[in-house]
């Protein structure tokens, strides 16, 4: 019996997808005006463009005061998904890209660049080499866009894939070239210094969003008043700068030189990271790429300033936290996370989680006064003083006189604390990402498992006998 268990467990499995799909194809859309919204998304990978999409389309759900369900799906696939009713928009189409669809305002303009696995001196250079991009991708209609000037410009359109996948494979010399954005190739750069920054093909793209040729009008007309209306009072400005704005802090020296570190010093800390996550609730990533920042993970560091230790204390916060001895490391960890969820805690409730994290990190590096001083700043010059965005521009105001000598506090150094946060976010965003890699490469066997012992319940088999 056991012997026809994988072609038992074949069928079962396959039936199940092929039910499933049907069962799909069959659904009518439910009503976007009422029920819910559906939207297709980037399939989530190692770049920002998922992840901005995704708080994107929750903004415009919340606009709409309907539920919002994602699907996260490649172009081919968001096409394949518009054309046959399965979404009622997708994200991140090249505006006017395809005759069959209809396309909103446009939200973002991305340069789209040529990357090969060695430098390439001109894009006539690309008549030579291999060059593949994802199928109906804002970089093949750039492509073809870039073809009315290189007429013999040839492609390999593949389907399912992404471009921040393709830019892996080239990044690991298992592809020749693709194309990609600025965003793209600038946090894979972070992965993979050596990568090249590519050459424009002087067709940008602007992105829209997308439905079908027979789609809702209504939806898009929608849409549109959602974009001017966080155009207008600059979400739409907040929103990128979130997920982008520190993209290239990092050059190829600073981002192999975290990377070796990640691999040999991370994992005698990781433990005492994870402990000061569990105390305080934040992310023990963030605590890392904090401390590294800071020390760069070197429990002995000492600036000339005389802050020390893994989370550089200085005296008067290290007594405030109970440290008698800032060199030691877990004390160090323990305190510095404490002192930054208290900062953070110091903040309005009413400023956006993210805001006050990003604002508490400025805090820990300048203190809490100086933050305030830049957020009145904020506030006199006609900015939200509870977004980060607008803040981290008054910050670096304090060490000018012309400003500081109007503040409470005085002058500071507020440019080093911009810099620190957004440094930091960089670190976090590729602590992060890892992660991400380690568990899809630790997802099939885990999965693999679950599927078996499904199927083995489901077609009334126990496990054999050891």
């Amino acid at each position: 019996m056991w012997s026809l268990l994988p072609l038992r467990l074949a069928v079962v499995i396959g039936l199940l997808a092929w039910l499933t799909i049907r069962f799909a194809d069959e659904q009518p859309l439910p009503d976007w005006r009422h029920d819910e919204l559906v939207m297709a998304i980037p399939k989530a990978g190692m770049g920002t463009d998922s992840k901005f999409e995704a708080d994107l389309a929750e903004l415009f759900a919340k606009h709409l005061h309907v539920k919002l369900r994602l699907l996260r799906l490649s172009p081919d696939e968001a096409l394949d998904g518009l054309n046959h009713g399965r979404v009622h928009l997708a994200a991140a189409v090249r505006s006017g890209s395809n005759l069959a669809l209809r396309f909103s305002s446009s939200y973002q303009t991305l340069d789209e660049r040529a990357v090969c696995s060695g430098p390439l001196a001109s894009i006539d250079e690309l008549y030579a080499r291999h060059l593949a991009v994802a199928r109906d991708s804002p970089q093949e209609w750039a492509l073809r866009n870039a073809r009315e000037r290189f007429d013999d410009l040839r492609w390999d359109p593949l389907k399912g894939t992404s471009a921040m996948t393709l830019l892996e494979q080239v990044a690991n010399n298992r592809l020749d070239c693709t194309v990609a954005n600025a965003e793209q190739i600038a946090t894979m750069r972070n992965f993979y210094p050596d990568l090249e920054q590519g050459l424009s093909l002087h067709a940008p793209s602007a992105l829209s969003w997308a439905i079908a040729a027979d789609g809702d009008a209504a939806l898009l007309e929608e849409a549109d008043r959602f974009f001017a209306e966080i155009t207008g009072d600059h979400t739409l400005h907040r929103l990128i700068d979130r997920h982008y704005s520190y993209n290239e802090r990092l050059n190829a020296v600073d981002a192999a030189t975290f990377l070796g570190h990640v691999r040999t010093l991370l994992p005698h800390y990781r433990q005492w990271f994870s402990d000061a996550a569990d105390l305080t609730g934040l992310d023990w990533r963030l605590l890392a790429a904090l401390a590294y920042r800071e020390s760069h993970w070197d429990p002995d560091a000492t600036s000339f300033t005389n802050v020390r230790g893994m989370m550089m204390l200085t005296e008067d916060t290290a007594d405030r936290m109970g440290v008698d001895n800032r060199l030691d490391a877990r004390a160090s960890i323990m305190a510095g996370a404490r002192y930054l969820q208290m900062l953070k805690e110091q903040l309005p409730l009413r400023i956006a989680e993210q805001d006050r994290l990003w604002m508490a990190l400025a805090a820990y590096n300048q203190g809490m006064g100086h933050l305030e001083d830049a957020r009145v700043l904020a506030v006199q010059s006609g900015l939200n003083a509870d977004s980060w965005p607008d803040v981290k521009r008054t910050l670096p105001l304090l060490s000018r006189s012309g400003y500081y000598e109007q503040t409470k506090f005085g002058q500071a150094r507020g440019g080093e604390a911009v810099i620190l946060v957004e440094t930091v976010r960089l670190y976090y965003d590729l602590l992060k990402r890892l992660d991400e890699q380690e568990a899809k490469l630790a997802a099939p066997r885990g999965l693999g498992r679950k599927l078996v012992n499904l199927a083995r319940g489901k077609l009334g088999l126990t496990a054999p006998r050891q």
